[in-house]
């Protein structure tokens, strides 16, 4: 007997969640025995609903949801000895996983690619014993985006995090960090690191365009200089996925970092606060199997 759940947040997408739901009991309906929809209600829900799944031996688990609730989500499913397949149906307002890994935005279609059954396996994060999609960050700027308001996403979308971040360049000071990586170490000061694991970051797709979902590696951009002459410059890098070639940027490639810092520093995880540093961070190689459209194919870069 074959087992689907729906882990639903029924306040994402201007609650054009709750309208999608019969649509998706009937479609998972057609290809599962049984369909179980468990509503989130508030934080950590949607791990909990997750590892019920695990445990249960569940066969597919479906969020719909934002990157919140992929990211709960991810953390019910992660190192679990049964996993079922994971299909992401984005309401959220960034939606940087599903962009990533080739997921439609339009939650119809993304819907839809679910009866074709095809998944390829992708890479997961964990930072101490917390595990994560898309990014690692720390400095002010860092901690600003986690502020952002429902709001602010609704109305401005992931300019919402870039306004946010710019607020909190005014006296702002450097600091130093010291990052252990598998080719050494890097100690300098720096006003903002990002540990990126896919090419899609707070809706900019080109941040990390070398990037895939399952090349066991994390894309470390450590900026040394925010002043507004260097932002100047850096944006357009930026916007044409060179951001690595500024001069003020030193660009790390690697499976695993320890994270230290000369202030008390927390690290914000895929959007939302995490712990304070220091923290240790590793690739989960190819860990979860996630649903997607046909036509993807993800062509690893191997460990080179």
């Amino acid at each position: 007997m074959t087992k689907a759940m729906i882990i639903i947040n029924p306040s994402s997408g201007k609650e054009k969640a709750k309208s999608l739901l019969p649509q998706a009991e009937d479609l998972l309906g057609s290809l599962y025995d049984e369909i179980v929809v468990s509503e989130t209600k508030g934080e950590g829900d949607a791990t909990r609903f997750a590892e019920d799944a695990c445990r249960n031996h569940f066969d597919a688990v479906v969020s719909m949801g934002g990157d919140g609730t992929v990211n709960e989500t991810v953390n019910g499913l992660a190192e679990k000895e049964h996993q079922p397949d994971f299909g992401i149906i984005p309401l959220g307002t960034v939606n940087d996983f599903a962009r990533a890994i080739g997921i439609p935005l339009d939650p119809e279609e993304a819907l839809q690619l679910i009866s074709l059954k095809k998944t390829v396996p992708a890479d997961i994060g964990k930072v101490n014993e917390r595990h994560f999609m898309n990014v690692l960050a720390v400095g002010a700027i860092a901690e600003a985006t986690s502020n952002v308001s429902a709001v602010q996403k609704t109305k401005m979308g992931s300019l919402a995090y870039f306004v946010e971040g710019v607020k909190t360049l005014i006296n702002k000071t450097p600091f130093t960090l010291t990052i252990e990586h598998d080719h050494g170490s890097w100690t300098g000061k720096t006003y903002l690191m990002l540990a990126a694991m896919t090419n899609s970051v707070g809706g900019f797709e080109k941040l990390a365009p070398h990037a895939e979902v399952d090349d066991g590696k994390m894309h470390i951009f450590i900026i040394k200089d925010i002043s507004l002459p260097s932002i100047l410059k850096i944006l357009p890098k930026l916007m044409r996925g060179e951001l690595k070639e500024h001069k003020q940027v030193e660009y790390i490639r690697s499976s695993s970092i320890a994270v230290t810092a000369s202030e008390e520093l927390i690290v914000n995880v895929d959007g939302d606060e995490g712990e304070p540093l220091p923290f240790q961070a590793k690739v989960l190689r190819k860990h979860l199997n996630f649903f997607v459209p046909d036509f993807k194919e993800i062509s690893s870069k191997g460990e080179k």
